[in-house]
């Protein structure tokens, strides 16, 4: 398994991927909401000061195992590009800057 933070940090990690890719591109997407749905399990450290984690399931052969013991979250993600804290622009997955913007 995996957990929902190094998810989300991978996810970001390939849309950066794919903009750089697409530098000088003609043609160029903008980028929507992410819509993900996961299966997640939670874990609970016991004791003071104990973490709540959760572990996105992977699909295979262990998961209708462990079926009971996950629930599903859908998560919509709303990315945009900031630099130095300020919103730059909407985030463009292929090619450079057009006239005009920022």
């Amino acid at each position: 398994m995996i957990e929902l933070a190094d998810l989300i940090s991978q996810l970001r990690s390939e849309l950066t991927t794919a903009m750089a890719a697409g530098a000088g591109e003609a043609l160029q997407f903008s980028l929507g909401p992410v819509e993900l749905e996961v299966s997640v399990a939670l874990q609970r450290e016991a004791g003071a000061g104990g973490k709540v984690r959760f572990w996105v399931a992977e699909v295979g052969a262990d998961a209708k195992h462990t079926r009971s013991d996950t629930q599903l979250i859908r998560l919509k993600l709303e990315p945009q590009l900031v630099r130095d804290g300020v919103l730059v622009r909407p985030v463009l997955i292929s090619g450079a800057d057009l006239d005009g913007e920022d």
